[in-house]
Formats: structure tokens, C-alpha cells, sequence
């Protein structure tokens, strides 16, 4: 007879449960495996994706001094309200980090990104933004100084010691703060408002995720790897509707789960795995979404009808849970999955031994993947008001992505390019982006058939002259762009590839003293661009460079008259062909909408 001791003994414990579900495979690395993470941890240290000790020395001293100034700026205050002076001398907050530094995978060169808790006594909108930031102002060691008081999340961004900076707020119902507050307890939630809750969960996010991890280490290293990825690959971007490094984090953390006994050359193959596969607008979650009695809202389709309308889903651990991926669209969505599948055919060629590691990180030619951009001139009439313009119609660019997909009806998508440029032959202030623009695969259109999105354009620029720092001199100008007539200044060391002479002939604006157009040259170019562009053709019109500089005392009222570059853009539709495929399989977009707020398992092979 077989004894209950016994029998207990020989079966075995069931596995640990990472997630929400239970692991895709419990399998470990073979020696293969070995070398190959041993090759792939030796191609991160060759790219310089560590920063030094020098470097790292310099971020401990830079926090130090930080929270140093926010030390002596709480109680300045405290004793200018007329606090007991046992208050004052016990009035205190404190500078904790969020994003990559506290996640452990942050490289040279990277922002610091900061969070100063305060009092309940000391606020956001005056203390805050205008005396904190006076302090700053006169300091040596400060420049670039920028506040953002009207971001979804606050922030002051600013340079220290050469280090970029981003420091938020948040004043939580507390008189003293102790200096080992601890951030991931709900109750620094209570009594408090959405950007602050927004700014807590920074860290509250990256400490949950850590703990959610199998294996820290192996962790931190496959995030490293794949942020580097999505960079080579043009597709790290929050603000232009990609994802940022939380996103990344929050993907690469659920691989984990997924492989809990894996290591991270077999995690980055199985996360292209996965994702290929995945089933959007499915969301990914660490944890279950849990609801709690303060009441904040989470992210629940079922619940919020704007939760529905999200594309790409991917849920935070920490409570209130949010969706950290809302700024994706379709078009983002496409182009991010098309770069999966690429990645997922060079991560197998690798397993295969038919390629190696550095072929999975090889840039993205972006200015030979399409035949058509829109090119988005911002200009200003000095650098500071670039500083604040440039942040403000950046964080814009997201809307014209979606209203150029809402009025074609999808049939033309849109590529923004996470990066900015500056043609440094002009004197004046300005920064330059472009996206790139193909008809959706698959659609079949009529021979001919234009894409008119003049009206869209122009409705973009009247939301974004509605700015409410707007001072003269800011401007904008969006205006259509063959690939050919890409300017050199966007390639490597100015480098262009040679295309054939054409023997037109164009009358050049006059230009002011700056060596920006003048008001009389813009007009008397708008009038002679031509609108209507056939990118097949050989006799395009040269496109004549705008960076006006000197726009006089122009009211914020008058949009029309700020507006001036081209918006007069018809593209045909028969040139918008991609060049370079840029991902092995179409996209088609799910029609079973989300259900419920549970993470649904991809059908995927281990």
C-alpha cells in the first residue's frame, strides 16, 4: 500500500505562474543557447549600449545636487508660510527616478527621468512651475530650461551638468515627507488628482515590474536589446504613435513570463515569436487589472467606450492600471507589425545558423521605403521659442497621422519618423520632420485616383496655431515631398544618392538678411508650387526650401496668415507603391473587438 507521504512526494509541485496565464514553455537553455546569448551579450558591449563609471558617477551626483534644490526649495517655502520653525526644519522632499534608470537599462547618453515628492502645502501650478523653475533659471549648471505645465503629464525638462532631465511633481497629503517613503503603497493615491496619480506611476510601474519578472537580470539585458532594435528600426517613439520605453518594457516583461527559465538570446527570438502572432487589440497584461476603493478609472473596454477604440493594448501593472500604448494607430500598428515579422525571420536565421546577430540591428533606410513624404517645417524666431514651438507641434503629430487615416478612410498610411533634422546651411531657427506615405495593401482603387488632403492639413495647422504660448515668429509648414527630392541634409554626412539633372529653370525668393524667405518670397512661391504632384514624372518643378524667420507682429487669431506653407497637397494614388517591402505579411485588422479585460493567449507554436 502506497502511503499519502509517498505519493505526495513523487508528484511534482505544479509551476509557478507568472501573469496572467500560465508559461508557454519551462524549457532552459542548451549549450547552443549558451553561446548564442554569450554572442549576443558580446554585440550590446561592442554597440556602447552601457554607459561608463565615469558616466554613472556623474547621474549619482547629478541626483544628489538635485534633490539637494528641491530640499532647500520646500523649506524656503515652509518658512515663508509662516510654519513653526520645528516644521521648517522638518519640511522635506525627495527626488526618486522612473523610466530606464530605475528599471536598470539605461545607456549613455540617456534622460535622467524624475520625480520630486512634495507636501500637501506645496503645489504644482505655482510652486512648482514658476518659483522651483525661477530657482533653476539662475542656475549655472541649468540650461534649456523648459517647463511643460499643460502635458498630460507635467514636466520640467531641463539639462544638468550636461545630463537632460526630466522632473515631475507630485504633492501628496502628507506634511512631513520621510525620506523612505515608500512610492508603491496605494495610500500616496489618496486625496490626490490625475496628474498626480499619472506622475507617481512611473515608479510605481517599474518597481511592479521587476517583481513580475522571473529573472531581473535576464530581464534588463532583452529590454536593452530590443529598445536598441526598435531605435535601428525607426519605431521607438511615444509622442509620433510608436512605443516608448515603458511600452517596450511592459512587452519584453510578458516574454518573460511567458519563458520563465529562458535567457535573453532565446527571450528576443521568442518575443518576435510572439508578437507576430498576437492577436491586437488583445491586450497584454503582467497581472490582473485590479479595482480599488479610491475609485480612479481603469482600463476597462467594457466599461469606457474610449478603451474600445484602442489598437494596440498594453495594460500597466501598477494601480490605477492604464493603457500605456494609446498614442498607437493603425498606421504605427502596421508598420511596428510588418517590423516584427522582419525581425522574427532574422531571429529563426539566427537559430538556424544562416545569419548572426548584427543583421537583426541593421538601420531602417526609411528615406528609400517610400516614393512620397510630408515633410513638417517648424520655425521660430529664436532658439528658445524653437524649444517650447518644437515640443508643442511634436507632441501634435500624432493628430495629423490619425485625420489623414480618418479622411482617406485608411486607405493611405502614414509612417512618422521618430527623428528630427536641421538644415544647418540656414541661419534661423527650425527642426524638420517627415513621414512617410503609401496607399494601404490590398485596397484596389481606380487608375488615377488621387488622395486630396488639403483640407486635412489645413485643419492641422489651425489646431496647432491655437497654441497657447504662441509668440511671433513661430510657424509651421507642411508640404508634400517625392523621394527624390528628399534633401540631402536628412542622410548620413550629407550624402545623397545622385539622380539625374533636370534643365528646369525657377525664379529663387528673394530671402531676408537672416537667410530665411522673406513674407514677399513665401507668397510668391505658394503661387507658383505646384500642387498637383505625378511623382512618375520627370519634369517635377524643383521644391524650393522653406524656412521663413522674421514673421512680424502676427496676432494668434489670424491662423490662415500664420499658416503658410504649402497645404495644396494631391497625391496619386498610383505613386504611393512602397519601394522596399517593409514587412513580410499585410496586416488586416481584427473585427472581433475586446470582450473583456482578460489578456487572451495567441494560438503560438514554442
Amino acid at each position: 500500500m502506497v502511503s499519502s507521504e509517498s505519493l505526495s512526494e513523487s508528484v511534482a509541485p505544479p509551476p509557478k505562474k507568472y501573469g496572467v496565464t500560465k508559461p508557454l514553455s519551462l524549457a532552459g537553455p542548451t549549450e547552443t543557447d549558451l553561446q548564442r546569448n554569450a554572442e549576443l551579450e558580446k554585440f550590446l558591449r561592442e554597440s556602447e549600449l552601457y554607459e561608463s563609471e565615469e558616466e554613472t558617477a556623474r547621474r549619482e551626483e547629478v541626483l544628489r545636487r538635485l534633490d539637494q534644490i528641491v530640499k532647500q526649495w520646500v523649506k524656503q517655502l515652509t518658512r515663508q508660510r509662516g510654519y513653526i520653525d520645528q516644521m521648517v526644519e522638518d519640511a522635506n522632499a525627495i527626488i526618486v527616478t522612473f523610466g530606464s534608470y530605475r528599471l536598470g537599462v539605461h545607456g549613455p547618453g540617456a534622460d535622467l527621468d524624475t520625480l520630486c515628492v512634495g507636501p500637501c502645502y506645496v503645489n504644482r501650478e505655482e510652486d512648482f512651475f514658476i518659483l522651483l523653475h525661477d530657482i533653476l533659471a539662475e542656475m549655472e549648471e541649468v540650461c534649456e530650461l523648459q517647463p511643460v505645465p499643460d502635458a498630460h503629464v507635467p514636466v520640467m525638462k531641463f539639462k544638468f551638468q550636461g545630463i537632460s532631465i526630466d522632473l515631475l511633481y507630485a504633492s501628496i497629503t502628507l506634511l512631513v515627507i520621510p525620506e523612505d517613503l515608500d512610492i508603491s503603497d496605494q495610500s500616496v493615491l489618496c486625496n490626490v488628482d490625475g496628474p498626480t496619480v499619472r506622475s507617481l506611476n512611473g515608479c510605481r510601474v517599474a518597481d511592479r515590474i521587476l517583481k513580475l519578472v522571473p529573472n531581473a537580470k535576464h530581464f534588463r539585458t532583452t529590454l536593452r536589446c530590443l529598445k536598441f532594435w526598435a531605435k535601428r528600426r525607426c519605431v521607438y517613439s511615444n509622442v509620433t504613435g510608436f512605443l516608448g520605453g515603458v511600452n517596450w518594457a511592459l512587452l519584453v516583461a510578458r516574454i518573460c513570463q511567458f519563458y520563465p527559465n529562458a535567457i535573453p538570446s532565446m527571450l528576443v527570438s521568442r518575443f518576435f515569436r510572439v508578437y507576430t502572432q498576437w492577436r491586437w487589440p488583445n491586450p497584454v497584461m503582467l497581472c490582473p487589472i485590479e479595482e480599488d476603493e479610491l475609485g480612479f478609472l481603469v482600463w476597462d473596454p467594457r466599461k469606457n467606450p474610449k478603451d474600445r477604440t484602442h489598437h494596440m493594448p498594453i495594460i500597466t501593472p501598477a494601480y490605477p492600471c492604464m493603457n500605456s500604448s494609446y498614442n498607437v494607430s493603425p498606421s504605427t500598428l502596421r508598420v511596428m507589425m510588418d517590423q516584427f515579422q522582419i525581425g522574427n525571420k532574422i531571429s529563426e536565421d539566427v537559430e538556424l545558423n544562416k545569419s548572426q546577430w548584427p543583421a537583426l540591428f541593421e538601420h531602417y533606410f526609411f528615406f528609400e521605403a517610400y516614393k512620397n513624404y510630408l515633410q513638417v517645417e517648424i520655425v521660430a524666431a529664436d532658439n528658445d521659442d524653437l524649444l517650447a514651438w518644437k515640443g508643442w507641434v511634436e507632441s501634435r503629430l500624432r493628430q495629423l497621422t490619425l485625420k489623414i487615416e480618418r479622411d482617406t478612410n485608411g486607405t493611405l498610411q502614414c509612417h512618422p519618423y521618430p527623428n528630427e533634422f536641421a538644415d544647418m546651411s540656414k541661419p534661423c531657427p527650425h527642426c524638420v520632420f517627415f513621414m512617410g506615405l503609401q496607399r494601404q495593401k490590398g485596397v484596389k482603387v481606380q487608375e488615377g485616383q488621387r488622395f486630396d488632403i488639403r483640407g486635412t492639413v489645413d485643419e492641422f495647422k489651425q489646431e496647432v496655431n491655437m497654441y497657447s504660448y504662441w509668440r511671433p515668429g513661430m510657424d509651421i509648414y507642411i508640404s508634400h515631398v517625392p523621394r527624390r527630392e528628399i534633401p540631402a541634409y536628412v542622410f548620413p554626412d550629407g550624402y545623397k544618392r545622385p539622380r539625374q539633372s533636370r534643365n528646369t529653370t525657377q525664379h529663387t525668393p528673394e530671402k531676408d538678411a537672416k537667410g530665411c524667405m522673406s513674407s514677399e518670397g513665401r507668397r510668391s512661391k505658394r503661387k507658383q508650387e505646384t500642387h498637383t504632384v505625378d511623382v512618375e514624372s520627370d519634369k517635377l518643378p524643383k521644391r524650393a526650401s522653406i524656412s521663413p524667420q522674421n514673421i512680424g507682429s502676427v496676432s494668434p487669431a489670424s491662423v490662415s496668415s500664420r499658416s503658410g506653407g504649402s497645404s495644396q497637397i494631391i497625391i496619386p494614388e498610383e505613386s504611393l507603391q512602397e519601394v522596399k517591402t517593409a514587412g513580410l505579411q499585410n496586416q488586416s485588422s481584427d473585427d472581433k473587438s475586446t470582450e473583456d479585460t482578460g489578456e487572451q493567449k495567441p494560438c503560438i507554436s514554442e
